[in-house]
């Protein structure tokens, strides 16, 4: 009797074994489903990499720039602009500058429609402060952009919103009374600079008026691109001695923003 009444039952087991088998199978197969959609949804390893470095600056300190080596930009037809560097009519020396860049020219792009942000700092914690050196420092950007170049100059209150900055020293260690530096990208375009003149000499002679205005005309022009020379009468010589530019200073950098920037290397 017990024998025929569990043989039905013994009949019906794989039925519900199956059943259960497919219960459990989608299941498990909902659960796969909720987890794709969550690593679906979660970021990338990739999106939260921190971003690759910055190019290195590169400095231009007196008294010697340091030089940095990179590509020419490719697609710059070297030979051209050696050309015209050698054809250029008007008095200059770019050809006497070009070497202390590693045979480089290094200019801003145009900015006449966006114009450089220039912050310039207020020095009056510092012994022999004058409160005229702000306005001779703005007086020397404006003498540069009257001379034609494609960039003009704007100035800030704030230094977060400056492409560049003037800051001030009681006095260097070295024998200098400015400093400017600048950073380029591969291309050899300038980004972003910084300027910084002293209130007094390294021997702490004070710096006058004119003295500023003169460092700063020099300091400008480096800002610029342009680099020493060899003529003392020029404001970009090491050791300035003049109060004004000349017109080679002028004639090499409007020679210098009529050329592309990059190596000039073959």
């Amino acid at each position: 009797m017990k024998v025929r009444h569990a043989l039905p039952f013994l009949l019906l087991l794989p039925i519900f074994g199956f059943i259960a088998w497919q219960v459990a199978n989608d299941r498990l197969e909902r659960e796969r489903e909720r987890l794709a959609e969550a690593a679906a949804r979660a970021p990338l390893a990739d999106d939260t990499a921190p971003a690759p470095a910055a190019p290195a600056p590169m400095v231009d300190a007196a008294p010697a720039p340091v030089d940095t080596v990179v590509s020419n930009g490719g697609g710059r037809d070297v030979n051209q602009i050696l050309r015209q560097i050698a054809q250029a009519g008007q008095p200059n020396y770019l050809n006497e500058i070009i070497p202390q860049r590693d045979s480089a020219l290094t200019r801003w792009p145009d900015r006449v429609d966006n114009p450089l942000r220039i912050w310039v700092a207020d020095g009056s914690a510092l012994p022999g402060w004058n409160p005229n050196y702000p306005a001779r420092v703005r007086e020397a950007f404006d003498t540069w952009a009257l001379t034609g170049v494609p960039v003009r100059f704007t100035f800030v209150r704030d230094s977060v919103d400056g492409d560049v900055a003037v800051q001030w020293v009681d006095r260097f260690d070295a024998p200098i009374t400015g400093r400017t530096d600048r950073i380029v990208d591969r291309n050899w375009w300038i980004v972003n600079g910084h300027i910084t003149i002293a209130l007094h000499h390294a021997t702490g002679e004070p710096l006058d008026e004119p003295s500023i205005h003169a460092i700063a005309l020099h300091e400008v022009g480096h800002l610029l691109g342009l680099e020493h020379c060899a003529d003392t009468a020029n404001i970009m010589t090491p050791k300035v001695r003049v109060r004004d530019l000349t017109d080679q200073d002028r004639n090499t950098m409007r020679l210098l923003y009529s050329l592309p920037p990059g190596s000039l290397r073959h």
